[in-house]
């Protein structure tokens, strides 16, 4: 499944919460970086399941597009994705 969510964060700053994330908030779940770049990260977990995340910033307008796809861990990307904050939200 493909999940999307527009967020003020920095594209390193989504990458930096979703390692973090999915090595400590999902432990029976976790996933640990396979491959990274300034704008995406493969995870893996469990039985070898990818978790693909794109973080591409549009400095225009102050936001950043995060597109990530799972066949297995649906339900921790949706949980990871809430915990960023929505475009248009002020972050402290």
């Amino acid at each position: 499944m493909v999940y999307e969510r527009h967020t003020p964060l920095s594209g390193a700053q989504v990458i930096e919460r979703a390692k973090e994330f999915f090595a400590e908030r999902v432990p029976h779940n976790a996933a640990y970086p396979e491959e990274e770049g300034p704008t995406y990260l493969t995870l893996r977990g469990q039985g070898g399941e990818e978790i693909a995340i794109a973080a591409i910033e549009d400095e225009a307008r102050g936001e950043t597009y995060v597109r990530a796809s799972t066949l297995l861990f649906d339900q921790a990307l949706d949980r990871f994705l809430s915990t960023l904050p929505a475009a248009g939200e002020t972050v402290q």
